[in-house]
């Protein structure tokens, strides 16, 4: 595997509406000052030897009005990723919508709103990228906007989590086939996180296949496979969604080129449990054994290639280093077994800040996450680990191994 792509990424969270508590607008590039230093970070990374990264564009800053775009800051980090001779894979929406839709992402011009900047965004930019992400995770999007009302549009309940992943799934058909229109051969990505549930109790058997079933549920939209024999088109239904909406989406299937894999080995897998008030939920430090059941996993659901599209460690930086160990080798095991893995990233490169910063008591440096190559500290200062070195060689030796186990 010659052209196996190395890549890494920068954490690219944009909340730009402020929080009602703290008034603090979640944008991860200001906190850690990347507006400013965005040419020698991406330096940095170019020194990996990799020629692929998740670059997100923050879309409320870019579409600052409906209609109007301002390029003035992504014109020239595209030209200076042009000129390292990397090509990102563009995160288009990464959480977040512009703040001048109102509703967010049930906002009735949100599927319209998302195509129209993806299409400016592929116009401009569509000759340096290398692939497009329409959309970052989205059952964590309808988590935090639909079910627990911590983003806009502040939904909750297992209603609203409905409603935003459909109004999603909608957004993202639409933007890839906007994507398209101006670029028929453009690559998409599509990234999903992972989350390995297990049970010891044959009750709790059926609950673990519909987990599943739920993290698949927006590629099943998109990709035009939920009818009325899907197993979660009942629950849709349930949930007030009206059947021309699913309809719509089956008549209008958008074919995928990658599917993206999302998994930390600290918060993606889990063991359910009966305990005093239900179902309980224990998280489970993974190991290289589940990220590949977690490739394995949606290859066969979807058929598709598949990527890892973020990894890393919120530890320090010896146990990053075997985690990078354990996921490489996952991967080569994932490989020897015929699941076609085509990337690995390590995600984010840089330390980021805790999305809980945004409504927390305290100050920005209470809440970094050193999971990257390069440690921030509270001047932002960026220092280089011992990881990078690592990462550095292991692009350079090339693929991973495939008789490597997982």
């Amino acid at each position: 595997m010659a052209d196996f792509e190395w890549a890494v990424g920068i954490e690219d969270t944009f909340v730009g509406q402020p929080s009602g508590s703290r008034g603090r607008i979640l944008d991860e590039y200001d906190l850690i000052d990347h507006y400013r230093r965005w040419r020698s970070d991406l330096d940095l990374i170019a020194s990996l030897g990799v020629r692929s990264m998740r670059y997100g564009v923050p879309w409320y800053r870019v579409n600052p009005t409906p209609g109007a775009f301002d390029w003035s800051w992504t014109d020239p980090v595209f030209e200076h990723l042009a000129g390292l001779g990397i090509r990102p894979i563009v995160d288009l929406v990464h959480y977040g919508t512009p703040v001048w839709l109102r509703r967010s992402f049930v906002d009735p011009d949100y599927p319209a709103r998302v195509a129209e900047y993806a299409a400016a965004m592929v116009e401009r930019y569509g000759t340096v990228a290398g692939g497009w992400t329409p959309l970052n995770e989205p059952v964590v999007n309808a988590d935090f906007s639909g079910l627990r009302g911590v983003w806009p549009p502040h939904l909750r309940g297992p209603r609203g989590y409905d409603r935003v992943l459909v109004a999603i799934a909608e957004g993202i058909s639409r933007t890839i086939a906007a994507i398209r229109a101006v670029q028929a051969d453009a690559r998409i990505v599509a990234v999903e996180p992972c989350d390995i549930l297990t049970t010891e109790e044959p009750a709790l058997d059926a609950l673990v296949r519909d987990r599943w079933e739920s993290l698949f549920l927006p590629l099943d939209l998109v990709l035009g496979r939920v009818d009325a024999r899907h197993p979660q088109y009942v629950r849709l239904i349930a949930s007030g969604i009206d059947e021309a909406r699913l309809a719509a989406l089956v008549g209008e299937p958008q074919p995928v080129d990658v599917v993206g894999v999302n998994f930390y080995p600290n918060m993606s897998r889990a063991e359910l449990v009966t305990g005093r008030g239900g179902v309980r939920r224990w998280n489970r430090y993974a190991g290289g054994d589940d990220l590949a059941t977690a490739l394995t996993r949606f290859h066969r659901h979807t058929g598709l290639p598949v990527m890892i599209t973020e990894t890393s460690d919120n530890a320090g930086v010896e146990r990053r280093e075997r985690w990078m160990d354990d996921s490489i080798a996952a991967v080569g095991g994932a490989i020897a077994s015929g699941v076609p893995v085509v990337g690995y990233t390590w995600f984010p490169v840089l330390s980021h800040v805790d999305w809980r910063w945004r409504r927390g008591p305290y100050e920005r440096d209470a809440y970094w996450c050193h999971m990257g190559l390069w440690d921030l500290d509270d001047r932002l200062n960026r220092t280089r680990t011992s990881l990078a070195d690592r990462y550095a060689a292991i692009i350079a030796a090339g693929a991973p191994r495939v008789d490597a186990a997982a």
